[in-house]
């Protein structure tokens, strides 16, 4: 989708650091941190939210969460949250789905 800010980070058009990259997904730091550690964890393929998702993409979404425990691993967390933000009034403000890995010092709103 040429106006989803994060099929353009998917494509190169838009330049970004990746944290971790395969065939299936990126992963990079949020530009808006809220915590010390804040990445966030993209398909390449482009799925607006948790709500679109069909049964193909079951192993795609596992696979974000699968990630998300590697990047954790790799930058020693030992406590972490992850969190889907789905549809505006879930605060999901980027409409294709992503997982944040977000480090121990965030607090939620909760």
């Amino acid at each position: 989708m040429i106006d989803c800010v994060f099929c353009q980070i998917v494509s190169g058009e838009k330049p970004t650091d990746f944290v971790y990259q395969d065939n299936k997904v990126v992963a990079f730091y949020d530009a808006r941190p809220l915590a010390k550690i804040h990445v966030v964890i993209i398909p390449r393929k482009h799925i607006a939210s948790i709500q679109d998702i069909e049964k193909e993409d079951e192993l795609l979404i596992g696979h974000l969460v699968w990630v998300a425990k590697k990047i954790a691993q790799d930058k020693g967390l030992t406590g972490y949250h992850l969190v889907f933000n789905v549809g505006s009034e879930g605060g999901q403000t980027v409409f294709h789905i992503h997982l944040h890995l977000l480090s121990s010092d965030f607090k939620p709103l909760l």
